[in-house]
């Protein structure tokens, strides 16, 4: 598989591990676009939400909980996550993932897209 994500996981490319777990995988984004942004990931290869089947319902459960962990240990109060879907939808890497963005002062620029 020629999927950048995967060989983060599988270590086969180098990368600022956050977080780790048998389902989930957390990485600092390589173009932050926020003080904090991480990337959480599956660990299983899924293209995008539009790709997932009924049966892997609980990879979005687990991603979304990894995510407020991870936000919980940065120290975020407030932040955003967001989702990609589709190449018309902004997403670069096809392998379903989370931008969780924080770590903005009062009054900063929350705002942003990505």
């Amino acid at each position: 598989m020629d999927c950048i994500f995967c060989k983060i996981i599988q270590k086969e490319v180098p990368s600022d591990v956050f977080y780790e777990n048998d389902d989930v995988f957390v990485f600092n984004d390589m173009h932050p676009k926020a003080p904090v942004h991480l990337l959480v990931i599956p660990k299983v290869h899924i293209q995008s939400i539009a790709h997932l089947e009924d049966g892997q319902r609980d990879i979005i459960g687990d991603i979304f909980l990894a995510a407020r962990d991870m936000a919980r240990k940065k120290g975020l109060v407030g932040y955003k996550l967001l989702v990609n879907v589709g190449h018309d939808g902004g997403q670069i890497i096809d392998h379903l993932h989370i931008h969780l963005l924080g770590g903005w002062e009062r009054g900063g620029k929350a705002g942003i897209s990505i």
